[in-house]
């Protein structure tokens, strides 16, 4: 499995995503090439297709399907939790559910 954590430095989130993405990993016992990868300029959020900060890609996909109708641009970003809120990092139990869904597929 590899996965991509693409964040942006000016968002807060960040470290704290990259917190529940290593708590995820561990609790799910699962091994995983983790590459950090720093998204600096419109061109480089272009080239990744980075909708926001933070953004975890697993396997090439990214954990939120609904991703796929956002623009790729270099700002923090907005996750919706299970009970519809609102929230600036990735909730766990998206970032589980994509781990678990990779691993069956491999």
């Amino acid at each position: 499995m590899h996965i991509d954590f693409l964040y942006w430095a000016e968002c807060p989130s960040h470290p704290e995503a990259w917190q529940r993405l290593l708590h995820a990993l561990d609790a799910l016992a699962i091994k995983a090439e983790v590459q950090r990868v720093e998204i600096t300029t419109d061109e480089e959020a272009e080239r990744w297709g980075f909708p926001g900060s933070p953004t975890i890609l697993v396997n090439g996909q990214d954990i939120d399907p609904a991703a796929t109708r956002l623009p790729a641009r270099l700002t923090c970003r907005l996750y919706y939790r299970d009970d519809g809120r609102p929230s600036p990092l990735p909730p766990e139990s998206m970032i589980r559910r994509a781990l678990v869904a990779a691993q069956a597929r491999e």
